[in-house]
C-alpha cells in the first residue's frame, strides 16, 4: 500500500511540475484572429454590425478576495495550485490585472427570448479573455462574469452580485461532477465596490458586493451567435445586426466546424452544404443527450432562450435554474416565466424548438428539408438516452419493451403524492430483487413507508402547488375562440388541464395529512407491486447466483442517483453566510458537490465541518424553503 501511494504521489508530481504561472500561461487566442472584430473600441450601448467581438477593458473592483475556487477547474488551465495561495490572484481573477496574452472582448450574439426574437443581446456582463492550450493539447476558452460594462450592457452596468455568483460557480460544478456536459467555473472573486439591486423589483434597492466569477469552456459559442445575419423578423420587427453578410456566416462557420468539428470539417471541406448539415445533425445529437441528462436529475434550466444554448451542446449560463425537490412536471424554476414556457417536462420540446430557430439562422448554407433530419435525429436521440438512463435509475439492467411505461408510472406516483425527485429514487435501492416467483412482503412495506417519508403534507402540496388562474376564469377563456387562445399561446386541452389541476388543489385544501398518507400509501403499495414484478424479470432462468444481481444492480444504482444535490435552500445558506463574510460554507457546499453519488465521501465532507452539521443536506427541503424565488 506503502508503495501505491508513492508511486501515485510520484506521478501526481510530476503531472504538476508542468502546470504554470499565471504569467507562463500557454495562451492562443484562436477565435479573435478568426472572426471580424468591431473597429469601434468605444463601450457604449449600440449596435455592432459586421463583427463578432468587440474589444472591451475589465473595470476595476476594490479590496478584491477569493470567495473559493475549483482546482479541477483551474487545472484544466494548467494553473498549478500554488497560484492560488499568491496575494495578487484576486488581483488577476476580478480583472484589476490582466493576466499576459490575454485579450478582453465581448461577444456579438442574438437571441430568441421567451418565444421572441429580441435583436442583438450579446455579452452584456461577460468578456471573453483569451483560450488557454493546456499540456494535453486541449483548448480553453477563459471569461469573466461581472467584470463591467461592455456595448452590450445596453442600461445595465455589466456587474453581478455575490448571491446570483455563488449560485452559477456552484452549479456549474454541481452540473459537471453529476456527468453532464457544461461550462466550469475557476473562480469567485468578490470585492468591497458596491452595485445597487433592487432584489424583489419592489422599489426597494439596496447595496450589493461587486462579484466576478472565471468560467471555462471550449467555447462560449450559441445558437444565438449564428443569429446576427436574421433579416427582419415579422413578429417583433427587429433583425440581427449583420442582416445580410453571408460572408461573416461562411466565416463563423468555417471557424467552428474547423476548431469543434473537425472530423466533419475535414470530410466535407469543399462542400459547404453537406458541412452544414451534417454539422447541424451534430448538434442536434449534443443537445438530446444534454437535455436527456437534465431530465434524469431533474434540472430545470430556467432560461432556454436560443442565445443561452451552447453549439457544442454545454449547459450554459446558469441563471434562474433549479433542481426539482417535489416532483411536478410541471415545475417553474424561472419566477419571471409567468407562461411557463420553460418547465421541466416543456425543456424537451423547447429545445427542439430552439434547434429549428438555429436551422433557420443556417437556412442560406442548409435547405430545410436537411434541417428535418436533424430534427428527426434530436428526437430519436432524446428519446433513446432518456430511457436508458432512466433505466439505470431504476436499477434495470435488461432492456424491455414496456419499460417506458413503468418509468412513467414512477413519476406519476411521485407526481400524485408529492414525493421529491432525488430521494424517492434513491429509496428503490433498499428493494432487492427476488428470487424465483416469491415476493418479499416486508421489503415492499419497508419501501412504501420510506416512500412516504418523502412525500409532501397536504399542507405542503396545497401551498406550493398553484393554478395559472381561477377557475371561473379559466372556464370562460376555455369558450373563447381557438384562434384568440392561440393568440395567448394557449388552446383548448391547456385550458382543461388548468382546470383539473384547479379542482385538485381546492380537494387538497380540505383533506387532512393522515387522509393524503393514507391515499399515498395506496398508490404506493401498487406501484412497488408493479416494480417487484418487473424486478423479477432480470433474472434470467441460467442465473447461478441472484446475490450477485443485486449487488450490481445496487452497484448501477449509485452510480446514477446522486445523494446530493445543489437545492437552492442549500445554495441560499450559502449565500447568506457569504454576504455576512464567511465564505466557509460555499468552500464545504463545493466539496459536497465533486462527490455528489458517493455516501462514503459525502459523509467524510459533512463530519469534517462543524459539529452542528446534520443530514440537512441530503434531506427534503424545510418548510421556509418553499418560500424562495428566484428570478
Amino acid at each position: 500500500m506503502r508503495i501505491s501511494i508513492r508511486v501515485f504521489n510520484f506521478v501526481f508530481n510530476i503531472g504538476r511540475r508542468h502546470m504554470a504561472t499565471l504569467e507562463k500561461l500557454n495562451i492562443n487566442n484562436l477565435a479573435l484572429r478568426s472572426l471580424p472584430i468591431d473597429q469601434d473600441e468605444r463601450v457604449f450601448p449600440r449596435a455592432v454590425s459586421g463583427a463578432c467581438f468587440s474589444k472591451v477593458t475589465p473595470g476595476p473592483l476594490d479590496g478584491p478576495m477569493l470567495v473559493a475556487h475549483s482546482q479541477q477547474a483551474l487545472d484544466l488551465l494548467d494553473i498549478h495550485p500554488d497560484q492560488v495561495q499568491r496575494k495578487d490572484f484576486a488581483e488577476y481573477f476580478c480583472g484589476n490585472r490582466i493576466i499576459p496574452g490575454a485579450e478582453p472582448a465581448a461577444h456579438c450574439y442574438c437571441g430568441h427570448q421567451f418565444g421572441s426574437f429580441s435583436g442583438q443581446l450579446g455579452d452584456g456582463a461577460t468578456m471573453y479573455l483569451g483560450e488557454v492550450v493546456n499540456t494535453k493539447g486541449e483548448r480553453w476558452e477563459l471569461q469573466f462574469k461581472g467584470a463591467g460594462k461592455t456595448p452590450y450592457s445596453r442600461h445595465a452596468d455589466g456587474r453581478k452580485v455575490l448571491r446570483s455568483s455563488i449560485r452559477e460557480f456552484l452549479c456549474s460544478e454541481a452540473i459537471h461532477f453529476l456527468g453532464i456536459p457544461t461550462t466550469r467555473a475557476g473562480t469567485c472573486v468578490t470585492s468591497d465596490t458596491r452595485v445597487i439591486r433592487d432584489i424583489h423589483y419592489d422599489g426597494h434597492p439596496i447595496e450589493e458586493r461587486a462579484t466576478v466569477i472565471t468560467r471555462i469552456a471550449p467555447t462560449f459559442l450559441r445558437f444565438g451567435s449564428f443569429e446576427i445575419f436574421k433579416a427582419q423578423d415579422p413578429m417583433t420587427g427587429r433583425s440581427g445586426p449583420s442582416v445580410g453578410r453571408t460572408d461573416i456566416l461562411h466565416q463563423l462557420l468555417d471557424y467552428t466546424t474547423s476548431t469543434f468539428y473537425p472530423e466533419i470539417h475535414s470530410a466535407h471541406v469543399n462542400n459547404r452544404e453537406a458541412r452544414t448539415t451534417e454539422f447541424f445533425k451534430e448538434v442536434c445529437r449534443c443537445t438530446a443527450k444534454l437535455v436527456a441528462l437534465w431530465q434524469s436529475v431533474g434540472f430545470c434550466h430556467g432560461v432556454l432562450n436560443t442565445d443561452n444554448m451552447s453549439i457544442v451542446g454545454l449547459t450554459i449560463d446558469y441563471g434562474p435554474f433549479g433542481f426539482l425537490d417535489r416532483f411536478d412536471p410541471d415545475h417553474i424554476c424561472n419566477g419571471s416565466d409567468n407562461g411557463g414556457r420553460y418547465t421541466y417536462q416543456n425543456q424537451p420540446s423547447v429545445c427542439e424548438w430552439n434547434l429549428q430557430k438555429l436551422a433557420e439562422a443556417l437556412s442560406p448554407c442548409m435547405p430545410s428539408e436537411n434541417a428535418a433530419e436533424g430534427i428527426k435525429i434530436y428526437k430519436a436521440e432524446f428519446d433513446k438516452i432518456y430511457l436508458e438512463k432512466m433505466r439505470t435509475k431504476l436499477g434495470l439492467k435488461e432492456e424491455l419493451e414496456d419499460d417506458s411505461d413503468i418509468i412513467e408510472s414512477f413519476l406519476d406516483t411521485m407526481h400524485k403524492t408529492g414525493c421529491d425527485f432525488t430521494n424517492g429514487f434513491l429509496c428503490l435501492s433498499n428493494l432487492s430483487v427476488p428470487s424465483g416467483s416469491g415476493t418479499n412482503n416486508k421489503e415492499v412495506e419497508e419501501l412504501v413507508n420510506q416512500l412516504l417519508k418523502q412525500c409532501a403534507t397536504a399542507k405542503e402540496m396545497a401551498t406550493t402547488s398553484k393554478s395559472a388562474m381561477p377557475i371561473q376564469q379559466l372556464k370562460m377563456l376555455l369558450q373563447q375562440h381557438p384562434l384568440l387562445l392561440a393568440s395567448f399561446g394557449m388552446d383548448a386541452d391547456m385550458i382543461k388541464q388548468e382546470i383539473e389541476k384547479a379542482v385538485a388543489l381546492e380537494k387538497l385544501k380540505e383533506i387532512t395529512d393522515e387522509e393524503k398518507e393514507s391515499t399515498d400509501r395506496g398508490h404506493w403499495m401498487k406501484w412497488v407491486t408493479m416494480y417487484q414484478n418487473r424486478l423479477k424479470k432480470e433474472i434470467k432462468n441460467d442465473c447461478p447466483n441472484i446475490a450477485e444481481v443485486n449487488e450490481q444492480r445496487l452497484q448501477l444504482m449509485k452510480d446514477n442517483n446522486p445523494r446530493f444535490i445543489l437545492r437552492n435552500y442549500i445554495a441560499q445558506k450559502a449565500i447568506e453566510k457569504a454576504e455576512k463574510g464567511d465564505f466557509s460554507e460555499v468552500r464545504r457546499v463545493l466539496k459536497l458537490l465533486e462527490s455528489p453519488y458517493s455516501e462514503e465521501k459525502l459523509e467524510s465532507v459533512v463530519t469534517s465541518g462543524a459539529s452542528n452539521i446534520t443530514d440537512s443536506y441530503f434531506s427534503r427541503p424545510p418548510q421556509w424553503a418553499n418560500s424562495l424565488v428566484v428570478t
